[in-house]
């Protein structure tokens, strides 16, 4: 996956044919989702496998041993799947394993664009960039990135959206 600068990608992005420079969500992310599925399959397990782990014995925590492996592959894919990417005049959020699902935003038509960061976030360093739209199907989300560039990411869209909506 290639990262650039954000003005790379603008110029990149708005020249016709030319493949625009995607970003990648940091690891971070993907280390707070792996935290989150070992505690949570974890406690699951603990739970649900007192009586029958007692009765099945080893097979249990077998089993709960290979959801989580399968679960942290998953979340591996998931994670290098989100990219997005600034363009001249809309921003591209691409996400998706088995089902592609390719968002383009036009500045033009961004109403809110908000950064939250929840508890846990906050403890990796991490926050989320919401998209609004007038269209409710067009919102969209960046999740898992540095709280510096989410900031950055927020100011330049809401620049871009002003900018681009004044003309309408």
């Amino acid at each position: 996956m290639e990262t650039g600068s954000p003005e790379d990608g603008r110029a990149a992005g708005g020249e016709a044919g030319v493949e625009p420079v995607w970003n990648a969500l940091p690891p971070g992310l993907l280390r707070m989702r792996r935290l989150l599925l070992v505690v949570w399959l974890g406690l699951l397990a603990l739970v649900a496998g007192l009586v029958p782990g007692l009765v099945a014995g080893a097979a249990w925590s077998a089993l709960a041993l290979a959801l989580m492996a399968w679960g942290w592959v998953l979340l591996g894919r998931n994670w290098r799947s989100w990219r997005y990417a600034e363009r001249a005049d809309d921003l591209l959020i691409s996400r998706g394993v088995l089902w592609r699902e390719e968002t383009v935003v036009p500045y033009g038509r961004m109403q809110l664009v908000e950064v939250t960061s929840g508890p846990v976030e906050r403890h990796f360093g991490l926050a989320t960039v919401q998209l609004h739209t007038a269209a409710a199907t067009t919102d969209a989300t960046i999740p898992g990135l540095d709280p510096a560039e989410a900031e950055r990411l927020r100011d330049r869209l809401t620049e871009l959206g002003e900018a681009r909506s004044a003309g309408l």
